[in-house]
């Protein structure tokens, strides 16, 4: 629930503002308080209890795209990495049935990972293009400006976490501006 400052609630709340700004509506925001997938960056989460509520909420909600981070989390962020890892699993481990129920479900269901970069290509923004468009990917995305300034507006909707080195990331963090993803 983003309690590792205590501030789980307003952290809630902010994400909800957040995801109705980019059109995503509350009712499928679902914000997990479980005492074994604490927000601490250091505490690597239980994958099989982590992948079985992302299996939950992508089947409530027929997804058929899920965006994830890679196996570097584009900031080392354990976290991250658990929720890439926990999907890897789930597509690697769910027994042949349950996966059969999940594709009638969810058909055409597909996993995108967001590639991490290394720290020059993190902070290059706009001038990370033509190395982007270059390297091997499944996909890529290309913002926008008006597309960039509603991300930036989007993340200023999380107040609690807006310090100094986020603002320095919202003007030249790539991720701003161009993500590459790849097939899980």
């Amino acid at each position: 629930s983003g309690n590792y400052y205590n501030q789980g609630e307003i952290r809630k709340k902010e994400l909800e503002q957040s995801c109705s700004l980019l059109g995503i509506p509350a009712s499928h925001v679902t914000v997990i308080d479980h005492r074994d997938l604490p927000d601490n960056p250091g505490v690597e989460w239980d994958i099989q209890l982590l992948a079985a509520f992302v299996l939950k909420h992508i089947e409530a909600n027929h997804i058929n795209l899920v965006v994830t981070f890679d196996e570097g989390g584009v900031s080392g962020h354990a976290n991250h990495i658990s929720l890439y890892t926990a999907l890897r699993y789930s597509i690697q481990h769910t027994s042949l049935s349950a996966w059969l129920i999940y594709c009638l479900l969810c058909p055409g269901c597909h996993v995108l990972v967001l590639e991490s970069v290394n720290l020059f290509r993190k902070y290059l923004s706009i001038l990370d293009v033509p190395v982007s468009c270059l390297l091997p990917r499944d996909a890529l995305f290309i913002l926008t400006e008006e597309e960039t300034e509603q991300a930036k507006r989007a993340m200023r909707c999380h107040h609690s976490q807006l310090l100094w080195f986020r603002h320095i990331y919202m003007l030249f963090s790539r991720y701003m501006v161009i993500n590459s993803l790849r097939l899980l």
